[in-house]
């Protein structure tokens, strides 16, 4: 590895020849500098790793050395180093960024733990998590082995999320294969449990908390007219998603509650987020609300009467004193409008708002070649959301809300994964579209890529026609016909879709959160 160099500004350097040799014996690189000018144009003209300044020189002073060398590259890490304990010192220099701080009279140890600090932290930091991951990884192979509840699931999911998040940047590619390799042994297992146990939860008084559960179990009970609440449904997004936003989040609110819920199969838009509204399954809705419900292949948007839902369950929940409005956000100008006028909505008891936007960027992923490459696996689709959200209408509007003191709840309606193994099936024409779930008559597929449904009143789906089934891929499976078979897998593998069994699909967020 070749040596750090080191920028050392102090007018008083030759007493510091000490603190020289023995930085260059640890194979530290050093070029001493006795004032801010001299220092500026040796800074111009090499490339240092790291700047030592001393805060009392005189000329040029520490702080508009610092200045200068700042605006020659801001993102160099400069250490201030002073004789003076004043505040206002302190405060100006960590107001310009600098990486770290000491009082003389400093010691070799001092200096050499800043560099540690400063220059080795992401090392160090990897090298403990991936030591920390194995330790790990055998425990969690283990607990794979003997899962047997909904709740094994979801403090499963969480700890291999927990370890991907970690383990993001680290540049142990080995360690990332195994990581990937035991979600791909997790999802086998866990469309292994759903297959077993999904039919059972629409008999059970067991079942997990549900899509058509949710809004009864979790949310009605944070919703009074003391507090306003906002209730924002981000339409696709993972849990690992949520957990990359919730940083930004967490510097306006502070997350009471952050838990996971089941989303029913399908795992799709028209399914999962109208029951979430209606508090009903889909058979339900198309029974109790003929006019409001659209099967597969009908006509129409899928999704336009989940204000109409809402309403309907809040009466039957019997807290129709509690006033409401919904609000969908389909573009950015819609964002923006409802931003903008964000302080009306105080005088609701509850604010409903779907926002759209991760849903739009995983079918663009699909469609938009410069999306393809910015979210080219999961890393970067994690990415891509937390910028998106840095600079999006919905966080300025959870800003307002934490001024206005709404209590904030964030959840979505299924999760999407990154499919990559094509699964052949042959349906007629009134076959369902979705690349994740077919619904149709006379379905040939390969058994072992799906959970097939025969009895589609067996787990609260309506049928779309005599005999129709449901089959539902598994893992990162994704269905194609065999007409023009490799033009389409070409087409669709490695995007993000949704509506079939696997861990990012089926256990999504929900989090309580109220105003710093």
């Amino acid at each position: 590895m070749s040596s750090i160099h080191i920028l050392w500004v102090d007018d008083e350097i030759s007493h510091l020849k000490p603190h020289i040799i023995f930085l260059e014996q640890k194979n530290y690189k050093i070029t001493p500098c006795s004032n801010g000018s001299d220092a500026l144009e040796v800074f111009a003209q090499n490339n240092f790793d790291i700047v030592f300044l001393d805060e009392n020189m005189p000329g040029l002073s520490g702080l508009d050395t610092l200045s200068e060398l700042k605006k020659l590259n801001g993102n160099i890490p400069v250490v201030m180093i002073t004789k003076s304990e004043e505040e206002y010192i302190m405060e100006e220099a960590i107001g310009s960024k600098i990486a770290d701080y000491l009082i003389k009279p400093v010691n070799p140890n001092q200096i050499l733990l800043s560099l540690k600090k400063n220059l080795d932290h992401s090392r160090l930091i990897s090298e403990k998590t991936s030591s920390s991951y194995l330790q790990e990884f055998r425990k969690i192979s283990l607990e794979m082995m003997g899962l047997k509840s909904t709740e094994d699931w979801k403090n499963l999911y969480q700890k291999l999320i927990f370890w991907e998040l970690k383990l993001e940047d680290s540049q142990d590619r080995t360690l990332l294969e195994i990581l990937e390799a035991q979600k791909i042994e997790a999802n086998q297992q866990f469309g292994r449990f759903i297959e077993q146990n999904y039919a059972d939860w629409f008999q059970d008084n067991e079942a997990p908390i549900l899509s058509h559960t949710l809004f009864e179990t979790k949310i009605a009970q944070h919703l009074s007219k003391d507090q306003p609440t906002l209730l924002v449904v981000i339409d696709n997004l993972r849990y690992d998603q949520w957990k990359t936003i919730e940083k930004t989040i967490n510097t306006y609110y502070k997350t009471s509650e952050n838990s996971m819920y089941y989303s029913i199969l399908p795992t799709a838009t028209q399914y999962a987020r109208n029951a979430l509204f209606s508090g009903l399954m889909p058979k339900q809705m198309e029974t109790l609300y003929p006019k409001y419900w659209k099967n597969d292949t009908d006509e129409g948007g899928k999704n336009m009467y989940e204000d109409k839902f809402l309403a309907e369950q809040i009466k039957r929940l019997n807290i129709n004193h509690l006033t409401h409005e919904y609000i969908k956000i389909t573009n950015l100008k819609a964002g923006k409008k409802l931003a903008d006028n964000f302080k009306t909505k105080t005088k609701n008891d509850l604010t409903v708002l779907v926002y759209n936007f991760v849903d739009m960027l995983s079918h663009s992923k699909t469609d938009m070649e410069v999306v393809k490459e910015l979210a080219s696996d999961d890393k970067g689709f994690r990415s891509l959301t937390h910028s998106w959200f840095k600079n999006s209408p919905l966080l300025d509007i959870i800003k307002q809300a934490q001024q206005l003191n709404f209590k904030l709840i964030i959840t979505t309606d299924h999760g999407t994964i990154n499919v990559k193994n094509p699964s052949k099936v042959v349906g007629d024409r009134e076959t369902s579209l979705n690349l994740r779930y077919k619904t149709g008559r006379s379905l040939s597929y390969n058994g072992k890529d799906v959970l097939a449904i025969k009895d589609p009143k067996s787990v609260e789906l309506p049928s779309i026609s005599m005999n129709s089934s449901f089959i539902f891929a598994k893992e990162s499976s994704f269905f194609a016909y065999p007409n023009n078979y490799n033009h389409y897998v070409n087409y669709y593998r490695n995007s993000y879709q949704h509506g079939g069994i696997s861990l990012e699909e089926i256990l999504i967020p929900f989090a309580v959160l109220t105003p710093r």
